[in-house]
């Protein structure tokens, strides 16, 4: 079954990097059931892989970050594919065309285009977008990936909610903050519990609005990034600008006493769009693994770098750890927040880089070693998930990764072996449409109970 696109994409003589190649969106919704597949998928592996990403409706987008939520969805079952759709995120803008901001600047929190990452918390599937509230998306059984609404927590929710919440490992709360917005407090720290209640919504107070993507938690703290790219209203496209000059500090706050003091320690300038995890170290250190570019908005690469806090002299120590390129880190989340020795990155194109070889990079945190999986000329990765093989946080899985094949201009899902990448994939999944290079998404097994 195909459905028309019901936006308004159209063809443009000269497009924008992002909306040329598998950057450019798709145009139809698509439901397709028993998928052809190449190798064995595992059949311990029953749910949906859900990714999030841009799917502009409309040719004139400004940015790639900007584009209509669109999430692509593979159900597997006992070894078999299932069935693939793709669905746009109905938000208010994209059914109403509300606006973001009334002419007093006020912001409407339910428009916006819930296009980042998609995540399980308390029975809910969100769409996120770190602009606004999150959007529900249905994943029963004759209602895969329907739009069900926006979601504030009850009303308690009263800022826009970051696309990389956390979820602690031991207690089931969902940790994550909102920032932006014309006014202080330009920062708010956020708690839900395991049920889904918002239990704390902190202020923080920072000097400036900068764009603060994501975040770091740990068993006893949780560690922001108040990094200088900075909002600058007169900017076309993305309106925030790098400012060395605003400086670059993590503040560190302790879960126990989340309306207690923040520590702020400074770091040499820098940007990170994506933590890989953090871990506290003993009582008074804190160790975190991201993905660091030494700037933002210059097309230089990021690589895996490790920040170590020590909260007794109130400093922190700076090491890059490898020379390739890497972004979308990854690790199995079960041990979010815990010391997990490997961590997973793809290294890929991104707009206006250029093309970089499509690879897969499994990092040991322990050793230092790093193994690469090559997907092919012209075949080139989005984010991995991890799938677990069993109930032990670290132990064997799966990586899940939507790849695209420039040679017929095709996407397939890609199965690799966790403990074994460089080895060929267990299994390839074929797609009825292109994949566009998105964001983030997870794999949702079905409740065991």
């Amino acid at each position: 079954m195909t459905t028309a696109n019901p936006g308004t994409a159209t063809e443009s003589t000269a497009p924008a990097p992002h909306m040329a190649g598998n950057f450019a969106p798709v145009k139809d919704e698509v439901t397709a059931y028993d998928l052809p597949v190449t190798g064995t998928i595992p059949p311990e592996l029953t749910g949906w892989f859900l990714r999030n990403g841009p799917n502009p409706r409309d040719a004139a987008s400004r940015h790639w970050f900007f584009g209509d939520g669109m999430v692509h969805g593979l159900r597997l079952e006992g070894g078999r594919a299932v069935s693939y759709r793709n669905r746009w995120v109905r938000t208010a803008s994209f059914t109403d065309g509300t606006p973001f901001a009334d002419e007093q600047g006020r912001r409407n929190l339910t428009a916006g285009v819930a296009n980042t990452h998609v995540v399980r918390h308390a029975g809910r599937t969100l769409a996120l977008v770190e602009s606004s509230f999150p959007y529900e998306i249905d994943c029963r059984p004759g209602h895969e990936l329907e739009t069900i609404g926006a979601h504030d927590f009850g009303g308690r929710l009263t800022t826009a909610m970051t696309a990389h919440p956390k979820t602690c490992p031991t207690t089931g709360e969902l940790h994550f903050f909102g920032y932006g917005g014309p006014h202080p407090p330009y920062l708010t720290y956020h708690r839900a519990n395991a049920a889904g209640e918002l239990e704390v919504s902190r202020p923080i107070d920072v000097p400036a609005p900068t764009m603060m993507h994501d975040f770091h938690l740990t068993a006893a703290h949780v560690v922001f990034m108040d990094l200088p790219v900075v909002f600058d209203r007169s900017r076309p496209g993305m309106p925030y600008a790098w400012d060395p000059e605003y400086g670059a500090r993590l503040g560190v706050l302790r879960r126990d006493d989340p309306y207690g003091e923040i520590r702020w320690l400074s770091i040499e300038p820098c940007y990170v769009f994506h933590a890989l995890n953090a871990h506290d170290d003993g009582a008074q250190r804190i160790v975190l693994h991201v993905a660091r570019y030494p700037d933002y908005g210059a097309n230089n690469p990021s690589h895996l770098w490790r920040w170590t806090i020590d909260l007794a002299s109130g400093t922190v120590s700076e090491e890059q750890l490898d020379d390739q390129f890497c972004e979308f880190p990854r690790i199995d989340d079960r041990l979010a927040g815990r010391p997990a020795r490997f961590g997973h990155a793809i290294s890929a194109e991104v707009p206006g880089s250029g093309p970089i070889p499509g690879a897969l990079l499994r990092y040991d945190l322990h050793s230092g070693a790093v193994v690469r999986h090559d997907f092919g000329p012209g075949r080139t990765p989005s984010e991995a998930a991890f799938a677990p093989a069993d109930d032990r946080p670290g132990g064997p899985g799966w990586l899940l990764s939507y790849v695209h094949d420039a040679a017929g201009d095709t996407s397939d899902l890609v199965i690799l072996d966790a403990e074994d990448i460089s080895a060929d994939p267990v299994a390839t999944v074929h797609l009825p449409q292109r994949v566009p290079y998105g964001f983030h998404g997870n794999w949702l097994p079905d409740p065991t109970s």
